[in-house]
């Protein structure tokens, strides 16, 4: 479900954070927020262009829970099933999200790669439990129904 990358994109990226070795980690960010994702075909290029080698790239990438090698949504949904969370009935709204969206534990982003769905274990937010994020903003007080009118309300702004 690869897609092309922009080798002059990525390129910036790299010389933006002086082609280093040690800017590894800061050139791999940048390149998931621009694709959502590390496309491994920016492997190959970040190696030639910072001098370290293609298996020290993939495992900077594989090592940060942060980075993912698959694509995902526009919408990345974040349900939080931390212990505040989850006593706050979490659950049921990752259930709800993923009914809704044709999602499971296993497929997690939509055909239209418009949504992901993933949970995480703590957002750092339980004073407003249960919480979801989407795209790193905070939504409070969660229920499935506020949850599935987010993605609704999110699908009205695709028109």
């Amino acid at each position: 479900m690869s897609k092309a990358i922009d080798e002059k994109a990525v390129c910036e990226i790299i010389k933006a954070h002086g082609s280093k070795p040690d800017a590894i980690i800061a050139i791999l960010q940048e390149i998931q927020e621009r694709y959502h994702y590390l496309p491994q075909e920016c492997f190959a290029l970040i190696s030639r262009e910072i001098g370290v080698s293609m298996v020290k790239v993939y495992s900077v990438a594989t090592f940060y829970e942060n980075f993912s090698l698959e694509p995902k949504g526009k919408y990345v949904i974040k349900c939080c099933d931390g212990t505040a969370c989850h006593i706050r009935k979490s659950i049921p709204i990752l259930e709800a999200l993923r009914k809704e969206l044709g999602l499971s534990a296993n497929k997690k982003t939509t055909d239209d790669m418009l949504f992901t769905v993933e949970t995480v274990a703590c957002l750092g937010a339980c004073g407003m439990a249960p919480v979801l994020t989407v795209n790193d903003k905070v939504h409070a007080s969660m229920t499935p129904e506020k949850a599935l009118g987010l993605v609704q309300e999110l699908r009205e702004a695709e028109k």
